[in-house]
């Protein structure tokens, strides 16, 4: 078994036109955790493993918070696609990041749990930020109530076809059949191809939310690697039954290495009808050693049609700039 974790935390500060805010975060460049995981080796090529991991919010000692059934507490609202999200920041550690237990073989692995979304993968994986801390992705248009994860989730990832892979899951809201709902039900697949440099991926997914409204979330997302840099290029799409304008987003960006350290760099933008929202952040990674970094990141949004897109807890007006930094340490362990 291995114990594994990061500890980040972050001074971080959103200016806006009607208030701005300072605050003390946790994971501005990795997501703080603690976890643990194992495998065992039962012969034949077959292996059993789990993976229990655990969101930390190190800056006020709470764990974070999940969701039995991807389905969050509150009200449907339309015209985000969305359930209204609860901040649990009281309650005690819980394994939200990810709860699994897989058997893996030359058949791929079957996975079952709590678990990473297919289509959120590639918004992480194709941002130079990582959706993470206040540069991150603005464009991510994330599928509803199972966004990042899904609870209850079967999974299967494929072994490796001369560098093409795909992953395909269900999750289950656990309803009633009585229920014509069925919220929390739904499933998604990505496909993947790596050779050498190139990355490129395509996923979708859908997800029950209310009686006849579904979320469809899709994207796709690419990188290559230069040497001297690395450039990322991805495109999202949410589509939600009943609701007219789909949400739009898109984003380009780069790393390149820079003395003992990384420099970030994106541009990226979400459109829903009017409403549009352009973003520019710039970051730098310092390595201290293998496992601790210092980091800085600046960014700046534009807002105009109607949206007021604030950065780091700041509030602004319709069509105004907000513009937000963050300063810290990152430890693994």
């Amino acid at each position: 078994m291995t114990l594994f974790g990061v500890v980040d935390a972050a001074y971080a500060y959103g200016s806006g036109t009607v208030s701005n805010k300072s605050q003390l975060k946790n994971s501005g460049y990795n997501s703080s955790r603690i976890g643990f995981r194992g495998v065992e080796d039962l012969g034949g090529g077959l292996k059993a493993s789990f993976h229990l991991e655990a969101g930390v919010n190190n800056d006020d000692g709470s764990g974070a918070g999940t969701n039995q059934n991807n389905q969050d507490a509150g009200t449907f609202d339309p015209l985000k696609g969305t359930n209204a999200k609860v901040e649990s920041r009281s309650q005690g550690l819980t394994f939200n990041r990810r709860s699994t237990v897989s058997l893996e073989g030359s058949f791929g692995e079957v996975r079952l749990g709590r678990d990473y979304t297919p289509q959120f993968w590639t918004e992480t994986a194709y941002d130079p930020f990582g959706t993470n801390g206040v540069g991150s992705n603005i464009a991510a248009a994330k599928g509803g109530n199972t966004g990042v994860r899904a609870s209850n989730s079967i999974g299967y990832l494929s072994p490796s076809f001369s560098g093409l892979k795909v992953w395909a899951q269900a999750y289950m809201g656990e309803n009633a059949s009585t229920d014509a709902a069925k919220a929390g039900d739904g499933n998604a697949i990505r496909v993947t191809y790596d050779a050498g440099p190139l990355s490129l991926a395509v996923a979708t997914s859908s997800t029950k939310v209310a009686l006849n409204t579904k979320n469809k979330t899709s994207n796709i997302g690419g990188s290559y690697d230069l040497g001297v840099a690395k450039l990322f290029a991805q495109t999202n799409l949410t589509k939600v039954d009943g609701v007219a304008d789909n949400i739009k987003g898109g984003l380009f960006g780069a790393t390149a290495p820079l003395g003992a350290g990384t420099i970030r760099a994106s541009l990226s933008s979400t459109a829903k009808g009017d409403a549009k929202s352009n973003q520019f952040a710039l970051g730098y990674v310092y390595g201290l050693s293998k496992r601790t970094d210092l980091y800085a990141t600046f960014a700046t949004v534009k807002n105009k049609g109607g949206a007021a897109v604030g950065l780091n807890g700041a509030v602004t007006g319709a069509n105004e700039k907000s513009s937000g930094y963050d300063f810290g340490v990152k430890h693994s362990f």
